[in-house]
């Protein structure tokens, strides 16, 4: 059995079964695991890293078209990303660290692009060659294709990093965060951002909570797990914020109707005309709108579904 990544315990007991219930790349079932030494929880088997693009469309990120539909949810994206650029702001502007802003995992650039617009230097790093030329063109973002370990940047160069949603998905995050560590220039920010497995949307939905999103997830971290992970990893803890108004509302949302979620649908290539689809996504915003008031609840009382997290290296 493998040694469990945050406490070392071969240990563990199952929790259930589940598969790819929002992009259906697989019907193959999937065991989630749980340490018996610390909690976290993993997926079992994990895909090997040579058979992961199986399960990663090519549009695995947000890229509107020039439809109707796709202007406003462009509009809906940029609204409600407004709280992860407020809170990189705060960091940048407690920190004495010189630098750009790299953001891992920046898709299509949208993050980078809005704090670009505000005037922060910023670059993105993506996987996909496809989201890396978006983020460019679109957002005016200078991104590359790559991973962070051969990131081209100087070590001790950046002044922030910013990973949304990332952590979850390598085979060995802390090594993600160990390479994070030595980019980051002194007094530098890292922001990560993962779904909570100590949210009340995992107790009450279970294997059906939008944030496992088997097969792709590898960990499944409660905020103390991601905690204890950059501590390991040589950082200081400083903030913690357990509300996010793009991912919180729409989790629950998706998770109760994955079939509505519309990235979903586009990267199903789900056959729809222009008017089906602006209804299913008055539909999915209508779910999303009711989720707010349970996801603004949770997060008050520390167990929003997702939380975000800004460290510094820890001083030697």
């Amino acid at each position: 059995m493998t040694a469990c990544l945050i406490c070392g315990s071969r240990e563990h007991s199952s929790l259930f079964q589940s598969t790819d219930r929002l992009f259906h790349t697989t019907t193959e079932k999937f065991s989630l695991l749980r340490c018996q030494g610390c909690g976290l929880i993993r997926l079992d088997p994990q895909p090997p890293p040579e058979e992961l693009h199986r399960y990663y469309p090519p549009d695995y990120w947000f890229a509107p078209d020039r439809s109707a539909a796709g202007r406003l949810e462009e509009i809906y994206r940029r609204l409600v990303l407004r709280d992860h650029v407020r809170f990189v702001e705060q960091a940048l502007r407690s920190s004495t660290a010189r630098g750009p802003v790299l953001d891992v995992g920046c898709g299509g650039g949208l993050f980078p692009g809005d704090l670009r617009r505000r005037g922060f230097h910023v670059a993105g790093l993506d996987l996909s060659r496809e989201a890396a030329a978006l983020a460019w063109k679109q957002n005016r973002a200078p991104a590359v294709c790559g991973s962070l370990d051969r990131a081209p940047f100087r070590p001790a160069s950046l002044a922030c990093i910013t990973m949304f949603h990332v952590l979850e998905h390598p085979h060995n995050p802390r090594r993600y965060l160990v390479t994070a560590r030595g980019l980051l220039a002194p007094d530098g920010r890292l922001v990560v951002q993962v779904p909570n497995a100590a949210s009340w949307q995992f107790r009450l939905l279970g294997d059906a909570w939008n944030g496992l999103d088997v097969p792709r997830h590898l960990f499944d971290y409660r905020d103390r797990d991601l905690e204890k992970l950059l501590e390991a990893s040589g950082f200081e803890v400083l903030r913690r914020k357990y509300f996010s108004l793009r991912d919180n509302p729409a989790g629950l949302a998706s998770s109760v109707a994955p079939s509505l979620d519309p990235m979903a649908r586009r990267v199903r290539r789900v056959t729809e005309g222009s008017a089906l689809r602006l209804i299913k996504d008055a539909v999915y915003f209508g779910l999303t709108a009711a989720a707010l008031p349970f996801a603004l609840i949770e997060a008050a009382s520390g167990a929003g579904s997702t939380v975000m997290i800004e460290a510094r290296p820890r001083s030697s």
